[in-house]
């Protein structure tokens, strides 16, 4: 009896670890139970956060500058162009000259053209001269003479033909020579007094009006002339030589392309229901990719009054009619010297500050 007592004591000890290893074991399964567990919740709620978040509208826009394509008023030959394409210049500078001979010699004939009619203004207000006043006045005298001389042998005839001393025809003839006397003594007096009072009011206005004329011809020419040189309106930077050293140009035709970098805003082509309830002097922030994805603040200066084209997308899913399209101009609150026309400007339109 005392045997299988001490065998039951001997062998019963050993039983208590055998349970705590089976639960050692269970708490090791459950770890990464646990672990599955909390990566899948945190799955679901990212899910549940890309899903539920509202989408992003990117507008994009695009940078753009005052442009001038400046072209020359006067024909001729291209004869020299100082600047370079990227570079800057300042208002004022020189951009192209233009060489056109024929135009040069026009203005050398004007320039005479009023030397003459200078002379000519100066002889009319000078007068006579005293000389042509003696002459005018000693012609008068002679033909005073003869018309004395004319009625003496008139007056001779006359008694001689009524005494029948003389012939008729001899009266007629020395009436006939009284009259032409008398009509060259009203000649010569008219002749002399012409030279004493010298020229007319009229005659002097003439002459002043082809001095003015004259001064008009050579302004004329002279302004085309100075059209042979053409000059930058403004300080900017050459985009482009449109000619080159050579080359016959018309008037009209742009010689030189300039961005006038000073003048630069963002520039979006807009559906009309995005443009609803924006304003003048509205501010938000563009991304600018070339920079870096530099944010730029900018300000909305200008709203297009009318749209211009209707975009891709359907205001209705039958398509009944589209969306017109608004042209918006916004600036940069602050100079970007780095923002050049061209680069793409880009911005969630639902979340911008």
């Amino acid at each position: 009896m005392g045997a299988p007592a001490s065998d039951k004591e001997i062998h019963s000890p050993p039983e208590a670890p055998k349970t705590e290893g089976v639960k050692h074991t269970q708490a090791v399964t459950r770890i990464p139970a646990i672990i599955v567990g909390i990566v899948a919740v945190f799955v679901v709620g990212l899910s549940l956060f890309y899903l539920l978040r509202p989408v992003p509208l990117l507008v994009q826009g695009e940078a753009d500058a005052t442009r001038l394509d400046i072209a020359a008023r006067v024909d001729g030959r291209v004869k020299e162009i100082p600047v370079e394409r990227g570079q800057n210049v300042p208002a004022g500078a020189v951009l192209v000259r233009i060489d056109n001979p024929e135009t040069v010699a026009k203005l050398e004939q004007m320039k005479a053209a009023k030397a003459v009619a200078d002379a000519q203004l100066a002889n009319v207000l000078v007068g006579t001269r005293v000389e042509t006043i003696a002459a005018r006045k000693a012609e008068m005298e002679r033909a005073q003479a003869a018309l004395v001389l004319a009625q003496k042998t008139y007056e001779r005839v006359r008694i001689l033909t009524e005494q029948g001393n003389a012939p008729q025809a001899r009266l007629d003839q020395v009436t006939d020579t009284l009259h032409e006397t008398e009509r060259a003594v009203d000649q010569a007096t008219s002749a002399y007094q012409q030279a004493v009072n010298g020229y007319t009011k009229e005659e002097r206005a003439i002459a002043s009006t082809s001095v003015e004329k004259a001064n008009a011809d050579i302004q004329s020419v002279q302004s085309i002339i100075d059209q042979l040189v053409v000059y930058a309106p403004v300080a900017s930077q050459v985009y482009q030589r449109n000619v080159e050293p050579g080359e016959y140009v018309s008037p009209g035709v742009p010689l030189v392309t300039l961005i006038d970098l000073k003048d630069v805003w963002i520039h979006f082509d807009m559906r009309e229901d995005l443009v609803k309830g924006l304003k003048v002097g509205d501010r938000f922030d563009v991304h600018i990719p070339a920079l870096d994805d530099r944010l730029v603040t900018v300000e909305v200066k200008l709203i297009a009054t009318k749209g211009e084209y209707a975009s891709w997308r359907a205001t209705r899913a039958s398509g009944d009619f589209d969306l017109r399209t608004f042209s918006i101009r916004a600036y940069p609150v602050k100079p970007v010297p780095e923002l050049r026309p061209g680069m793409s400007a880009y911005l969630d339109w639902r979340t911008r500050q």
